[in-house]
């Protein structure tokens, strides 16, 4: 079987990895491997302190995916001599002030509900296990099991792995610097036989895996069922170095864990690396400035210092934003059409691209070899994912955007 996949951000070569070792030829056309929402991601894999109210739908989907980056790690681990950047380290979630403390613990009792592992904690005992933190936090809860990972790191590694001969059971990808710009159709009926690049190129395949981000479907030929409704969202990500002074005795870091807070009503996280950098975020826009948003930077900043006073002493090395493809339930859609054979969508992950991929490429791979669902909880997953919850017949409640949670959420009934 000879596949194509449309993007090399980490879905798309994640995917191809899992196709790779199930025998499959993979080609993946990107003209700037890792360089969208990938290269701006956080990486935390944090499927308890990512949840959001209204989001049910999608809380069986990040505790499934995070469960497989153990396997996925070694698997990479084996595969490539270069670094994932992967740490089992702890999250630790904090408010600044009073209300911070009771929006977070409704927001516990939701996980709870849900039988996530997070326990309410002092914070004389946070900052035991953080010094850096401030002392005049109203309220801290700790997520043993929420982890990270560096998307940098793991893109690199992934693509290496993919590339790299003998080191599953399909042949070496191939990376093509282009443009996926239309599907190949032919037949009767119908089918789906490659791709034309923007330099004219045709390639043929089995299949075609869209798995471009928003590009993914502005894709010429995509047929009606997959012209699902994906949004740009964008986010604020700055990057600072810790001077020497600074870092832990025995750590190349300020702190050791991640750390998530409410400020003053806004969200923030900061994920410590290995290097001494720290990665801060959490702004999500819907407008048209596809840069850094001078507010965004400023917001970051002030509210990570009332987190870690400590932050304004270190480096600022980077601020970038990029583009996140949003679809109207934050949910991705993986799918296939069922009167146009060839062609696969993954796309839509919104702010857990990199928590949900693992997860994003096995559900993908099925479809592209047309493997059945290996049980019931498989088999909701593809249900919760599909393309046609947003058909005319799907429930109105299904395309109502979630993107925010309450401002002043209520107690759970």
């Amino acid at each position: 079987m000879r596949v194509l996949i449309a993007g090399a951000g980490i879905i798309g070569v994640l995917t191809a990895w899992e196709l790779r070792r199930r025998g499959v030829a993979v080609t993946l056309i990107d003209p700037t491997p890792a360089q969208g929402a990938t290269r701006a991601a956080a990486g935390m894999l944090a499927p308890v302190s990512e949840v959001q109210y209204g989001q049910e739908a999608l809380y069986p989907l990040m505790l499934a995916s995070a469960a497989q980056y153990p396997r996925l790690v070694a698997e990479l681990t084996q595969a490539t001599p270069e670094p994932l950047g992967y740490r089992q380290t702890q999250t630790i979630v904090v408010g600044v002030d009073q209300s911070d403390r009771e929006a977070l613990a409704n927001l516990h009792q939701v996980q709870l509900r849900f039988g996530m592992d997070i326990d309410e904690i002092s914070v004389a005992a946070a900052r035991r296990l953080e010094s850096a933190l401030a002392p005049r936090l109203a309220g801290a809860f700790l997520i043993p099991g929420d982890h990270q990972v560096d998307p940098r790191q793991l893109a690199s590694a992934a693509l290496d792995a993919v590339c790299r001969p003998g080191t599953a059971d399909g042949p070496p990808a191939q990376l093509i610097g282009q443009r996926v710009r239309r599907l190949l159709i032919e037949g009767a009926p119908p089918r789906v036989t490659g791709a034309v690049t923007d330099d004219g190129t045709r390639w043929s395949a089995d299949v075609v895996v869209l798995a471009s981000g928003v590009d993914a479907t502005r894709v010429e030929g995509l047929p009606p069922h997959l012209r699902v409704p994906l949004r740009p969202v964008y986010g604020d990500i700055v990057r600072l170095r810790t001077p020497a002074r600074l870092l832990l005795p025995g750590e190349n870091t300020l702190f050791t864990s991640t750390l998530r807070a409410q400020v003053h009503g806004q969200p923030v996280y900061l994920v410590p690396r290995d290097d001494g950098g720290i990665v801060i975020g959490a702004t999500s826009r819907e407008d048209d400035l596809d840069a850094p948003s001078t507010g965004g930077t400023f917001r970051l900043l002030r509210d990570a210092s009332a987190v870690v006073p400590a932050i304004l002493e270190t480096e600022l090395v980077e601020v970038m934003a990029r583009a996140r493809p949003g679809t109207p339930d934050d949910l991705p859609v993986i799918g296939t059409d069922p009167e146009l054979p060839g062609v696969v969508l993954s796309s839509g992950y919104f702010r857990h691209g990199v928590l949900l991929a693992p997860l994003g490429a096995r559900l993908t791979a099925d479809l592209v070899t047309g493997s059945p669902a290996r049980d019931a909880t498989e088999a909701s997953y593809r249900a919760a994912t599909a393309p046609e919850r947003f058909s005319a017949s799907a429930q109105p409640a299904a395309t109502k955007p979630t993107t925010k949670p309450p401002t002043k959420p209520k107690e759970p009934r």
